[in-house]
């Protein structure tokens, strides 16, 4: 008795060239990207981008509170030990601090939105939106960043340390809470113009002139090549004779 042999459409086991290959497709490709469309995989590379982009923002926030507690101004106090009053009744130094703090929350949001643009120019909605949360995120950092590392917001404590009579610093804060939305406007307002002015553009369609009845130019889109002209009253008269009229009575 013989063996049955292996019938011709069924692969045998000893071949190698007949394993499939990892991956799931020609290629190595995966089944899921096979299944995704152009669309859905735009959006994800979008997202992606987005996603960098406001991580990368919110860390500079580190550098605006930094800054922000170099530059701003400080608001002089001084204590006779009953009491803390402040040092120059007239100073502008708390509107300074919200005032510095604003300017160099813009100063970042142009910043982020010029680097931004120049590595995705083609980030659309989500890259927006990533850059408003972040500078949303940076700034809520800054501003803690700021407030912890000055003056200590124990005033009576600081006080009673320093002594009687004794200019002191008095902790740094941020009044005009607005300041927060600086960063995030600049930023979409810098990346607006920016797109506006240099972003890629649509290719515009070329145009045609066609001749309508009554010998009116018509102006539409220019037909493909290959294709005939369009059918309607705008393609112009048609290309078939017309039937001879009928000869006239005597």
């Amino acid at each position: 008795m013989t063996a049955p042999l292996t019938p011709p459409h069924q692969p045998s086991p000893h071949e190698p060239w007949q394993t499939p290959q990892k991956g799931g497709g020609p290629g190595g490709s995966h089944p899921r990207n096979l299944l995704e469309s152009p669309e859905e995989r735009d959006l994800r590379t979008d997202l992606r981008r987005a996603g960098i982009v406001c991580a990368a923002v919110t860390v500079a926030g580190v550098a605006l509170g930094l800054l922000w507690l170099w530059l701003a101004p400080r608001v002089p106090l001084i204590s006779d030990n009953t009491a803390v009053f402040l040092s120059d009744s007239e100073g502008e130094e708390a509107i300074g601090a919200d005032g510095t703090f604003a300017l160099l929350a813009l100063a970042f949001g142009a910043v982020s939105a010029g680097l931004a643009f120049l590595f995705h120019r083609r980030g659309g909605v989500a890259l927006v939106v990533g850059l408003a949360v972040g500078g949303v995120l940076g700034s809520v950092l800054a501003w803690q960043l700021g407030t912890r590392l000055g003056p200590t917001d124990d005033v009576v404590a600081h006080a009673r340390e320093v002594g009687k009579g004794v200019i002191f610093d008095a902790p740094l804060e941020l009044h005009a809470k607005g300041a927060l939305l600086a960063w995030s406007l600049a930023a979409m307002a810098v990346h607006l113009g920016l797109t506006a002015m240099f972003g890629p553009r649509d290719p515009e369609p070329e145009w045609g002139v066609y001749h309508g009845p009554g010998g009116a130019p018509v102006y539409k889109p220019a037909p493909s090549s290959g294709a005939g002209p369009a059918a309607g009253p705008e393609a112009g008269p048609s290309s078939s004779p017309e039937p001879p009229a009928p000869p006239s009575g005597p």
